[in-house]
């Protein structure tokens, strides 16, 4: 699955339905973006998760096997809260999702509420791939390949144009620089410089 040499192009992809993730495992693509559309009962949950202006925060490691994935008390300072049990079964499946794609035997879940920006610097991972979605409030900001300034990362910050950024609810795969064959093109990118909260998920691939 891994590529054995480095992009000679790199590039991202953007598609409408969830089939569209699987094109991040392809030569040269460092970003895949499911374009997706939350249900108003999972929008108003994450509101109401912003509204308890509380740093929540659910970290855990899953050992996966070929059973459904379980995630017992997933964040559970919000069980009570309404579209609970709607807001874990779509964490459930982005899981079981991302571990098929990947064939991942562990993975590492984040699940955070933030009320200021978690990663403000732009920077690139030191993963293999990264799974991220942001349920309310603004998504991840990233670079095309063309504006990365990967030599200027740390002194160049303000200067940076054509910032591109993710959509709440859009689920992105992001290929870091573990990603054998891809070291020196993992996707450039960084938390939104905003105060206004967000819910994000995270997984990473383990093993």
């Amino acid at each position: 699955m891994n590529l054995a040499h480095r992009p000679v192009g790199i590039f991202q992809v953007f598609g409408e339905t969830p089939n569209v993730l699987a094109e991040v495992l392809q030569d040269g693509v460092n970003l895949a973006v499911w374009r997706r559309r939350l249900p108003a009962q999972l929008e108003d949950f994450a509101a109401l998760l912003i509204s308890l202006g509380e740093p929540l925060a659910d970290q855990r490691v899953i050992d996966v096997d070929e059973q459904k994935p379980v995630l017992p008390d997933l964040l559970r300072e919000a069980a009570d809260l309404q579209g609970y049990e709607a807001f874990v079964a779509d964490v459930t499946w982005l899981v079981a999702a991302y571990t098929c794609l990947v064939g991942a035997r562990r993975v590492g879940l984040r699940l955070r509420v933030l009320n200021a920006p978690m990663c403000p610097r732009f920077h690139v991972d030191n993963v293999p791939l990264r799974l991220l979605t942001t349920y309310v409030g603004p998504g991840s900001e990233w670079l095309r390949e063309r504006d990365s300034c990967r030599g200027d990362l740390h002194t160049a910050q303000s200067s940076v144009d054509n910032i591109q950024r993710l959509q709440a609810a859009e689920v992105a795969i992001l290929k870091g620089e573990k990603w054998q064959g891809n070291e020196g093109a993992g996707l450039v990118h960084r938390s939104p410089s905003t105060q206004q909260g967000r819910v994000l998920l995270s997984l990473d691939w383990l093993a």
